[in-house]
């Protein structure tokens, strides 16, 4: 095992309240800030207006994406074959001719020659019944995990943990997603779910050690040897998670725009992913077993 820090003797669980209380604030102010601006849903939920053009010179998707940007109009781009894109802007359907040429308008000041192909209005790629069968999918994915832990160290309360924690890494994206007023699309939910499947796979190397020091120190206190657990893989934690991350920020600094939203969550539900393996999901743990 690679170490990048020392031997630690971090008492994690006398400050689990400490974290329990920063935790939530951050889901609570994240509620708040939904409830008080709504949910800035994209054009997969929402739906708005198609224009198609097509220039007469190669024009980069990104000087395009960048006279949109410049023209503070909020659009999704599509590359399509032979210099022609799919520009979607949000928007009802009685709107679509002013948002058509809001588009036109902001496209022409690139000064090159296109002609517009079409403009139309297209409806959610997501309708409610895909989303609701989408919800119940995850529902039913977290229910997976509760039984996947709880059969792997035959422990029903390491699985509701970890899945309270995973659901707290997802709340906290969410949440900043809110603060810094980003589009909830397709995409963002892709990072949402790949976010819950890093943050249990963190928990379960914590738990998998926590089960081999209980074969080894069967009558070490509770809280010991929890603290002696997340000491013991603290420098995995850090040097795999550090990777990650540093990755992450690479690609969130200059991974240009169509990839800034789906990088600032990831960002954010990795580092949280790490916070609530230690301050969250075992400290629930002890307090769960505790009194047993």
């Amino acid at each position: 095992m690679i170490k990048i820090i020392g031997k630690t003797n971090i008492d994690f669980i006398s400050m689990r309240y400490k974290f329990f209380a920063f935790s939530a604030l951050l889901i609570g102010l994240g509620v708040l800030s939904i409830f008080y601006k709504g949910v800035n849903l994209g054009l997969d939920f929402a739906g708005g207006t198609l224009v198609q053009i097509k220039f007469e010179d190669k024009t980069p998707i990104s000087d395009l994406r960048q006279a949109l940007k410049d023209s503070k109009v909020e659009a999704s781009v599509q590359s399509y074959e032979g210099n022609s894109f799919g520009i979607r802007i949000k928007g009802s359907q009685e709107n679509v001719n002013e948002a058509a040429e809001k588009i036109l308008a902001a496209v022409a000041k690139l000064g090159k020659k296109f002609i517009e192909e079409k403009r139309d209005y297209v409806g959610p790629v997501v309708g409610k019944d895909m989303a609701r069968k989408a919800i119940f999918a995850v529902i039913l994915s977290l229910f997976g995990i509760i039984v996947y832990v709880a059969f792997r160290f035959s422990n029903p309360v390491l699985g509701t943990t970890g899945v309270i924690a995973l659901a707290h890494d997802v709340l906290v994206a969410l949440a900043f997603m809110s603060f810094t007023n980003r589009e909830i699309d397709l995409v963002i939910v892709a990072a949402l779910l790949t976010i819950a499947g890093y943050s249990i796979n963190d928990t379960i190397v914590i738990y998998d050690r926590m089960r081999e020091n209980i074969r080894k120190f069967p009558k070490m206190p509770m809280a010991q040897l929890i603290n002696t657990s997340i000491n013991e893989t603290l420098s995995r934690t850090i040097f795999t998670s550090a990777t990650v991350i540093g990755v992450l920020f690479i690609l969130y600094l200059f991974g240009g725009s169509g990839l800034n939203d789906f990088s600032f969550c990831m960002l954010v539900g990795n580092i949280c992913g790490v916070y609530s393996t230690i301050a969250i999901a075992t400290p629930l743990a002890y307090e769960w077993q505790k009194g047993k």
